[in-house]
């Protein structure tokens, strides 16, 4: 029996497929049903997809089932080193290794002892225009979970 092929082979295939095509993430998630971030990162390997969503990205990109069945399995999150040195993720990280501390005091403040949720979460990206160079807007929407003792 064939093994089934790899999340990170099938996001590969899905971003080559997605370039050729020239459709842009958001143009995906709007043929899935999905917000963008959320379809992105599914594509990208972090998220399983219905069957219904597999077979409607792998129609539009023109890949073959063995995609869709990849696209469906459960991921293995977490971090590889290598993508955590990107420029663009690591000030991500900078930015949450100086502010981080102060939005955990924020949140406690606020809301009293608890957490943001990653699970029951909201993310978006959009562009605001600003005379010193557009501004990159993101937005994080966790639904907070008291710590229950």
């Amino acid at each position: 029996m064939t093994p089934i092929m790899t999340r990170s082979d099938a996001a590969e295939l899905v971003v080559a497929a997605r370039l050729r095509r020239g459709l842009s993430w958001h143009e995906i998630a709007e043929q899935i049903g999905a917000a963008p971030v959320w379809t992105t990162a599914a594509l990208l390997g972090h998220h399983p997809l219905s069957a219904e969503q597999a077979g409607r990205v792998c129609e539009l990109l023109g890949l073959d089932g063995t995609v869709a069945e990849s696209l469906q399995r459960q991921p293995s999150r977490g971090a590889d080193p290598a993508r955590m040195a990107d420029p663009t993720i690591y000030r991500f990280t900078e930015a949450l290794a100086v502010y981080g501390p102060a939005l955990k005091e924020l949140i406690h403040e606020e809301f009293g002892d608890g957490i943001m949720s990653a699970i029951n979460f909201r993310v978006d990206v959009s562009r605001r225009p600003d005379p010193d160079g557009d501004r990159v807007v993101v937005t994080f929407d966790g639904k907070f979970l008291d710590y229950k003792w």
